[in-house]
């Protein structure tokens, strides 16, 4: 359905993605020519959790490979409020009137709790994790350690985004929840099976194999479930509130 009541074709819709798509390339690479110059000072932030420890790269075009990824990734996050308005955009008109108000009262919190995402893993999970995987406790004194720039921008790059969208699952759980996709009695039923997954998230998440840094993962998602379950259990209380009211009057 289109803004004004009428019904769109498939065709429109993939012109209408191709159009959403398209705009948010361009926000991309015009974000990442603009990130470019400041993608030195990401690198020695990115570097900061590792003090003591001399980076470096063997290959001849190593280092330009590493500066255009953190530039294209600094250009991705710059881009991130247009791209999430280009995408709300294109599923608004899908949406009833009351759900478009929830969805665009949210978008601050979408980019609220990525940012804490980001932080929770640059202060909180990067330090241990980094420490366990470059000086592992069992092989102390065997060989000094050569990191790869390319290899320890990888980890620091999958770390943060990962963490980012981890920290949205409050939001989606309170969306959905408003939309009548899901309610609290739903999840608290497959919570089992959350923690399970937030156990199997973590491992593909973190690049160590020791339970302590997985945990540092797991844990917070779980928390971010169970928060999720009250958040749902909110919205759907709200949402019978108005209905209680119409039905006493």
């Amino acid at each position: 359905m289109s803004t004004d009541g009428s019904k769109i074709t498939l065709t429109g819709h993939l012109q209408e993605f191709r159009s959403r798509l398209l705009k948010s390339i361009i926000a991309v690479v015009v974000a990442t020519v603009v990130s470019f110059f400041i993608t030195r000072y990401v690198l020695d932030i990115a570097t900061m959790p590792i003090p003591g420890v001399d980076l470096i790269y063997v290959n001849v075009t190593e280092m330009i490979s590493v500066y255009m990824k953190v530039a294209i990734y600094s250009g991705i996050v710059l881009a991130l409020p247009y791209i999430i308005y280009q995408g709300v955009m294109f599923v608004a008109p899908a949406l009833k009137r009351n759900e478009k108000v929830y969805l665009y009262v949210l978008l601050p919190s979408v980019l609220l709790t990525f940012a804490v995402g980001v932080l929770f893993a640059y202060f909180v999970l990067l330090p241990p994790a980094l420490n366990f995987l470059i000086e592992p406790p069992f092989a102390q004194g065997i060989a000094e350690p050569q990191i790869r720039i390319e290899s320890y921008i990888s980890v620091i790059i999958k770390l943060v985004f990962a963490l980012g969208l981890v920290f949205e699952i409050p939001i989606v759980i309170f969306f959905l929840s408003k939309i009548g996709v899901v309610n609290s009695q739903m999840l608290a039923k497959y919570r089992k099976f959350a923690i399970i997954g937030a156990f199997v998230l973590a491992a593909i998440i973190t690049p160590t194999f020791d339970p302590i840094n997985q945990s540092l993962v797991a844990v917070p998602v779980i928390v971010l479930y169970e928060v999720g379950i009250w958040l749902s259990k909110l919205a759907r209380r709200e949402k019978k509130e108005p209905a209680a009211v119409e039905a006493e009057a």
